[in-house]
């Protein structure tokens, strides 16, 4: 659906994105992940036409010019920054954006109607913007950039701001625009967000790629071994890998293998007190590709 080929941008002295290359299959979702500034909205800017690189190539459903209609017309963009206007209404928004991609007539109320029952804003459609609630606003801003039925959409930071309520309604609207076929590119700097909605994810940092998998495959080349950490009832007396310490009633352990670790200790026939296995997930995965502290 979508291939990025060696994609550069710099604004002055600095190098925003330095020769990104990824493809995305039609119905995946796909993450970019990185904290705040390390080019992924200037890279979602490129794709969706905003920005020309300084160099490399999109191509969007074989099309490969950012600035034809028939490139443009495929693309459903909800960026960062609120794409909507306060003095309209809901509603005016909605068919305002939905004319501008050529709807009219039948079609159009179909599509405003069916983009303000996913923002859940069919009770306020008629209320102006600026009476809105953020999370509301961010509801708002992807029903615009659904609203003209497009095959692939992007969502730069798409809960930015937002609270728990409108939160878990974006997540599960996200959810049935994945069940529907539709091909998403989520950025996003916040690992729970791209382990829960993300085929794959690329991990960015200043301005690259530095890994692309599934979550599991990211975590299995990256995430480290997990900490195991047991009390006894009794001191043990067990004969273990010199990765296991044991330090009175209490043992610790790194292992890849936390289960049979486990397992192992069942079956020597120790009385638990407790047990707690840490495994490790997307922000350990990021934290060792990058070696630095995930920033805001």
């Amino acid at each position: 659906m979508l291939t990025v080929t060696e994609l550069k941008k710099s604004f002055g002295e600095i190098q925003a994105v330095r020769g990104l290359s990824f493809s995305i299959k039609r119905g995946e979702t796909f993450g970019l992940l990185g904290p705040n500034g390390v080019g992924k909205s200037t890279t979602i800017n490129m794709i969706v036409g905003l920005l020309e690189p300084d160099s490399g190539a999109v191509s969007l459903a074989d099309v490969n010019d950012s600035s034809l209609r028939e490139y443009r017309l495929n693309i459903g963009a909800a960026p960062q920054s609120l794409a909507l206007y306060d003095e309209f209404t809901a509603q005016e928004n909605l068919e305002f954006f939905a004319k501008l991609y050529g709807l009219s007539g039948a079609k159009l109320k179909e599509r405003v109607e069916y983009a303000l029952d996913l923002a859940a804003l069919v009770d306020r459609k008629d209320d102006r913007i600026n009476t809105y609630s953020g999370g509301m606003k961010r509801r708002l801003n992807l029903a615009c950039a659904m609203v003209h039925d497009p095959p692939f959409l992007a969502l730069d930071e798409p809960m930015v701001g937002v609270d728990p309520q409108s939160r878990n309604l974006i997540f599960e609207r996200i959810e049935e625009l994945k069940k529907s076929g539709c091909t998403i590119l989520y950025t996003t700097h916040y690992m729970e967000e791209a382990q829960r909605l993300c085929d794959r994810v690329a991990i960015m940092d200043n301005g690259q790629i530095k890994d692309i998998g599934t979550v599991e495959e990211l975590i299995e080349r990256h995430g480290g071994p997990s900490i195991v950490t047991a009390e006894f009832e009794e001191q043990p007396n067990l004969a273990l890998s010199s990765d296991v310490t044991i330090d009175g009633h209490t043992l610790h352990a790194k292992t890849p293998k936390p289960m049979e670790l486990i397992a192992k200790l069942t079956d020597s026939g120790v009385t638990f007190r407790s047990l707690n296995v840490e495994r490790p997930n997307l922000e350990t995965v990021f934290l060792n590709i990058t070696g630095t502290k995930l920033r805001d």
